[in-house]
């Protein structure tokens, strides 16, 4: 029996439990986690904990293809880099349109806020954050966790036990 397969985006300056805790929760459950970053390789968190990257983005192939059941992305620094990557947008989108769960935490809405992936959505995020999701036209709700449709968000790594709830019911 093949395992199901959850992807996590992230790169130098994640926030560590908001990847970490994902990460664990998700093996925990029988998943293969890919962690893909700009290159893969080591990056470290803002508190200094290194984890190794086994994809770089740009290697990534679809997300059907690829059989994943799961997109999940870490706030911190992160996603200000990621977003500037072209190939992380198309992964996202991709994600989306399949109707794939995606799961975003803290600053990692701002992804999908530059993949224009929010309009009209419930979501939530970081508090700094709360004003761009807005003028992406999402309906920003300041909650634990916001489930809207395939979409998960959380805002910061006290909600970690909320997201990764609802989270798990959404791949199952």
């Amino acid at each position: 029996m093949n395992a199901k397969k959850a992807l996590i985006i992230s790169a130098d300056n994640f926030e560590d439990t908001e990847l970490l805790y994902p990460l664990y929760r998700l093996q925990e459950a029988g998943f293969h986690v890919d962690l893909a970053a700009p290159e893969a390789g080591e990056i470290t968190g803002k508190h200094g904990y290194k984890v190794k990257a086994n994809l770089g983005v740009a290697a990534m192939e679809s997300a059907g293809s690829c059989g994943y059941s799961l997109l999940v992305l870490p706030g911190g620094k992160a996603p200000a880099t990621l977003r500037k990557i072209p190939k992380v947008i198309d992964i996202a989108t991709d994600f989306a349109s399949s109707g794939i769960p995606i799961a975003a935490i803290c600053h990692g809405p701002q992804i999908l806020v530059t993949a224009r992936l929010l309009r009209g959505r419930h979501a939530t995020c970081y508090k700094t954050v709360a004003d761009e999701l807005k003028e992406a036209g999402a309906l920003y709700e300041d909650k634990s966790v916001v489930v809207d449709g395939s979409l998960v968000t959380s805002r910061e790594p006290g909600d970690l036990p909320d997201f990764m709830r609802e989270v798990m019911r959404k791949v199952g």
